[in-house]
């Protein structure tokens, strides 16, 4: 069921998935019409009933909606930890551009991008540096051949002298997960020995997610795992959304875009109470083989500060 973190329930406080509860619900109910055909009629409490009432409503609109899905897709949907399938081939990529606040003006920093691959292996790095001093650091290595398998990465914001601020160290493949946040007598750490699956993208690897959405979306959708500072480390889903079509006023030239959004995701039911506090991050992409980024806008970081890059 898409929306449905499997890594969360809906306390945030133990590994559920949707699938477990389901099932789960469906044995009870199971259990509850042998155990009528032994004993004949069910001398529950109304109050009993009533909720068994509403957990087989829930199963068999659960059951109705899943037929639908399967018949109009005819495959098993994606789950938010599947490798992205690739496209467009990757290579060697280079360059710099600017950072502007929200209404545009002058550049408040710059951004450098480097991407080069070895082999089957694609390393990505991101620095973006502040006139304020400050800087965002972002690293993934990843496996490019058909598939976006994310291998190993780190992540670091860092304060107006160059002190780590929050970091974390993520190992797919070694399957641990490092994080560092805080300062001086206030500095906390974590190293967690944690499955992440392949389909795990953070950084630079999640515009390569943004650049293949065409081949991977289901209907207007494409969900993945992440990793991100907040400071502290957390394990997130988050999705892409297809927007409408958008015009970029950028150096006196009207550019005609489409936009993709990206958001969180927890549970359809709490999902847009999420979506009121934190606003989506939004691609602005050109049209081509492949597609472009003509703009992004959208928070820095976790201290949410918006930015526009262009």
């Amino acid at each position: 069921m898409r929306g449905v973190d499997p890594g969360v329930r809906l306390d945030y406080t133990v590994v559920r998935g949707w699938r477990a509860v389901r099932l789960r619900r469906h044995g009870r109910a199971a259990n509850a019409h042998r155990a009528i055909g032994r004993r004949g009629a069910c001398r529950q409490p109304n109050g009993h009933k009533a909720v068994h009432d509403v957990e087989r409503a829930w199963f068999r609109l659960a059951v109705a909606a899943g037929a639908i899905v399967l018949t109009a897709a005819g495959a098993r949907a994606r789950s938010p930890g599947d490798p992205v399938r690739l496209v467009w081939q990757e290579g060697d990529v280079s360059g710099v551009t600017g950072i502007y606040g929200p209404q545009g003006g002058e550049p408040i920093g710059t951004v450098e991008y480097h991407q080069t691959r070895r082999g089957d292996l694609l390393t990505c790095v991101r620095v973006a540096r502040y006139r304020d001093g400050t800087e965002d650091e972002d690293e993934g290595v990843a496996r490019v051949a058909g598939t976006l398998e994310a291998v190993s990465g780190h992540s670091v914001v860092r304060g107006p002298g160059g002190e780590p601020t929050a970091e974390v160290t993520i190992d797919v493949a070694g399957g641990r997960l490092q994080g560092a946040w805080g300062s001086g007598t206030d500095r906390q750490t974590m190293d967690r020995q944690l499955a992440l699956p392949r389909g795990t993208y953070w950084g630079p690897l999640i515009f390569l997610v943004v650049k293949n959405f065409d081949a991977n979306a289901e209907g207007d959708r494409l969900v993945f795992r992440t990793v991100a500072p907040s400071p502290r480390p957390v394990v997130l889903d988050m999705e892409l959304v297809r927007g409408g079509d958008a015009k970029v006023e950028r150096a006196g030239t009207t550019l005609e875009t489409h936009r993709l959004e990206l958001r969180l995701t927890v549970h359809w039911a709490v999902d847009p109470l999420i979506h009121l506090v934190l606003p989506p991050a939004t691609f602005y992409m050109l049209p081509g083989d492949p597609p472009a980024l003509a703009r992004f806008a959208g928070p820095r970081n976790y201290a949410r500060q918006p930015i526009r890059i262009e």
